[in-house]
């Protein structure tokens, strides 16, 4: 950063439902060893555990701490709100299970001053408590889980399609008129291509890391997935030219899998061959991505992988053009 006074910087969090996670996430960020003004303001949905009652805590003891209300529950709807009801030229957003490293504040405000970029991010280092949760972040950071995407794998500085969560400028978020709030899900790759369709520079960095902690079950885990895939799906209908072959890995997976059980129960046990194949693909991967890990944590691997894989090519799939339409109508 260059000898000038350091930005004043605005932490958004959407949260709902986060009593287990919201007051070590609030720590991390009043914490940050940032020599700059700071303030956190947390857009309430309706939680139906202890968040509110903790948010009001956090507010009585810390005066950085603010709370505005998100009745629709909605992430996109949240973080718009907490960032009309914000001030300052920064824009950190934090998930309410998110934890920052102490140096992310810092290092953020460095990245945006010394690239120029719109947007900074760094790396989802999914981080587990128990041994699903240990099986889901070993997962969510092989390639063979989330492929060559750099903000859950790692990678070099540079130049990136879209960031985990994300440290913005002020300004760039105003002229883009902040997140799409028909985006339910998949609103940072949505925010992220627009501001790169308006020239803007996205910059990922290792050197950002932000812990976070995986969805506690299979079913809640699937039912992630499934939504990333099912959003990801309308981001491409709605944005013509913005899909890969990335993207296209999981639904493909699906309809093979799909395909061979088929073929396999009802013309050839050949047909077998394709779901007997990703399953022994899968159990191949969990070796060196449960490296170090307990036991029971290793052999909840494959279990992970075939949710994520499944369930987002599924999504994908299954996506309705009329969801896609009434995002479209609703820009219009």
């Amino acid at each position: 950063m260059r000898d000038q006074q350091l930005p004043a910087v605005s932490v958004i969090m959407p949260v709902l439902n986060e009593e287990r996670h919201l007051r070590t996430s609030v720590r991390h960020i009043l914490e940050q060893e940032y020599a700059g003004e700071l303030e956190v303001v947390i857009a309430l949905g309706p939680s139906t555990d202890r968040t509110d009652e903790i948010a009001a805590e956090l507010v009585a003891e810390d005066s950085r701490v603010h709370t505005v209300p998100n009745p629709t529950g909605r992430t996109p709807a949240a973080l718009n709100a907490a960032i009309k009801a914000s001030h300052h030229p920064i824009v950190v957003r934090v998930d309410g299970h998110g934890m920052l490293s102490p140096d992310y504040i810092a290092t953020a405000v460095r990245l945006l001053d010394e690239t120029g970029a719109q947007n900074v991010g760094g790396i989802m280092h999914a981080e587990g408590e128990n041994d699903w949760e240990m099986a889901v972040a070993a997962a969510m950071t092989s390639r063979i889980g989330v492929g060559n995407a750099a903000f859950h794998t790692g990678g070099q500085a540079g130049p990136a399609e879209t960031v985990y969560l994300g440290v913005f400028r002020r300004e760039e978020l105003e002229r883009q008129g902040g997140y799409n709030e028909e985006f339910i899900r998949a609103q940072d790759w949505e925010l992220n291509f627009r501001i790169r369709e308006a020239g803007g520079l996205i910059w990922f960095s290792p050197e950002l890391k932000v812990s976070y902690r995986p969805r506690p079950n299979v079913r809640a885990l699937a039912k992630q997935y499934k939504n990333y895939g099912r959003w990801r799906h309308v981001v491409a209908r709605y944005h013509q030219g913005s899909i890969n072959l990335r993207y296209l890995a999981a639904p493909a997976a699906v309809c093979a899998i799909a395909a061979g059980v088929v073929v396999g129960a009802t013309v050839s046990p050949w047909g077998l061959v394709v779901p007997a194949g990703y399953l022994a693909a899968i159990t191949a991967g969990s070796v060196p991505a449960g490296k170090g890990l307990p036991v029971g944590a290793r052999l909840r691997i494959p279990v992970a992988l075939a949710t994520m894989h499944m369930s987002w090519g599924y999504g994908f799939l299954t996506s309705p053009r009329s969801l896609a339409r009434k995002v479209i109508a609703s820009r219009r």
